[in-house]
């Protein structure tokens, strides 16, 4: 008896409140169990998308529910497939310095400064890095991190 190919679906899952990462490692702990019989292709929890984590599978919406009773931390599947033109974006990572310009408030998140406040003095994308000045320092000494070892306090815009 042939079987047609199936298709191909995404679903998007909510989670508790900052779970995104655990839940989509125990979604794949629980397709790993080998008395799972639910297929799932793959999961990305999209750090622009909070709250919710995706997954591809060829599984109709019920089963996918099913799989979802024995994650922790995941709360609903949303009813209906999403395709992947609307989804398609999160796969494309984004420069670490994305978002951050010329007078930007930052803390730094990593390395010897970490907790530090700073503001941004120059981007340069192609390195993906920044080089700020730190805000309670004497002198105004240029440090060059990494755009993934800050993270955005206030944007520095005057309207």
């Amino acid at each position: 008896m042939e079987t047609e190919p199936r298709l191909t679906r995404i679903y998007a899952v909510k989670t508790t409140n900052r779970a995104e990462r655990s839940v989509a490692d125990n979604i794949d702990k629980a397709v790993r169990d080998t008395r799972n019989t639910i297929k799932v292709m793959s999961v990305i929890a999209p750090d622009e998308l909070k709250g919710y984590v995706l997954v591809e599978t060829t599984e109709p919406l019920a089963r996918v529910q099913e799989l979802m009773e024995q994650v922790p931390s995941a709360r609903i599947v949303l009813p209906g497939a999403t395709s992947l033109e609307e989804v398609g974006h999160y796969l494309t990572p984004k420069p670490a310095v994305s978002g951050i310009d010329e007078g930007t408030i930052v803390e730094l998140i990593a390395g010897p400064f970490k907790g530090e406040k700073a503001v941004v003095k120059r981007v340069d994308a192609s390195k993906e890095e920044i080089t700020v000045e730190l805000y309670e320092s004497v002198l105004p000494i240029p440090i060059t991190v990494r755009g993934d070892h800050v993270r955005i306090i206030d944007r520095g815009e005057d309207d």
